[in-house]
């Protein structure tokens, strides 16, 4: 791959079992005189539509014992949720320079899952956005439900999940709430494991279909792991997959004059989708 002056500028990076992010620069064009010091790594959280940027990390590159730069992302560093791009600052008078990606090292993240996390959850994935960019895909909650399972059978859809920074206890609930509709809940008791984090649930495709009032609505889920505790999102974060929308599809199903199907939203939420069947005629 190109190194040359002109040629777009990458940067290739790796995450370990902690969270640690280490952007690798050495792929990055310099001309023979040009220094490291007062380079740095910018990192910028991408704004909604017509709002100011409001959230910027800046990281200094350091040479490693190999002579090439990096720079570090701490396991504890803390991002906002959201999507943050990846900048190179050459000096303290140049403007910002958006990356392309080189070599990405995820494979510490695969099997993020198996691990219990602390509390607040912090994950951060590297990622490459829709138009070839370098960027880092964050959450941070108090508490976290990982999706591990979901079983879609005719009359039912089982999930298997477990919680990290909470545990359930007595009066722990499974809540769906219509999207858009106030006050619209539907509750499923969880089947808790004896660790008292593992659980599973099970919704019920026609008592679903009939709590939807309109024909057709997106019910998302949470869990309460005690009758007093915030709820927890249900969700599937912890894995080396950043956008899982188009990935994982699960089948539709028909109940009498509804469809349903589960889904993940673009923050990898678990949803329910409720829609009116197509008329056969």
């Amino acid at each position: 791959m190109s190194t040359e002056l002109g040629a777009q500028p990458r940067v290739g990076c790796a995450v370990d079992a902690d969270g640690r992010i280490t952007f690798d620069l050495s792929m990055l064009p310099m001309r023979p005189d040009e220094r490291h010091e007062g380079q740095q790594l910018l990192l910028r959280l991408r704004p909604k539509k017509g709002q100011p940027e409001t959230d910027l990390h800046v990281l200094d590159l350091e040479p490693g014992a190999d002579g090439r730069l990096y720079a570090v992302l701490g396991p504890h560093a803390v991002l906002a949720e959201g999507r943050w791009d990846v900048y190179r600052i050459q000096d303290a008078g140049s403007g910002r320079q958006r990356l392309r990606p080189g070599l990405r090292d995820l494979r510490a993240l695969i099997d993020g899952h198996l691990r219990d996390r602390r509390s607040p959850l912090a994950v951060r994935i590297p990622y490459v956005t829709k138009d070839g960019y370098l960027a880092v895909r964050a959450w941070l909650r108090p508490a976290h439900a990982e999706v591990d399972r979901i079983d879609v059978a005719k009359r039912s859809t089982t999930v298997g999940a477990h919680l990290h920074g909470a545990s359930l206890q007595a009066g722990a609930a499974v809540h769906l709430r219509l999207r858009s509709v106030s006050g619209t809940v539907r509750t499923v008791e969880p089947r808790a494991e004896d660790d008292g984090r593992s659980f599973s649930f099970t919704i019920d495709h026609e008592e679903l279909a009939a709590g939807t009032a309109a024909g057709s609505g997106v019910w998302d889920v949470f869990v309460r792991p005690t009758a007093e505790a915030p709820l927890i999102r249900v969700a599937r974060l912890l894995d080396d997959v950043a956008d899982r929308k188009e990935v994982f599809v699960y089948p539709a199903v028909t109940v009498g004059g509804a469809v349903l199907r589960p889904y993940y939203t673009v923050d990898n939420d678990l949803s329910v989708e409720v829609t009116k069947a197509r008329s056969t005629l």
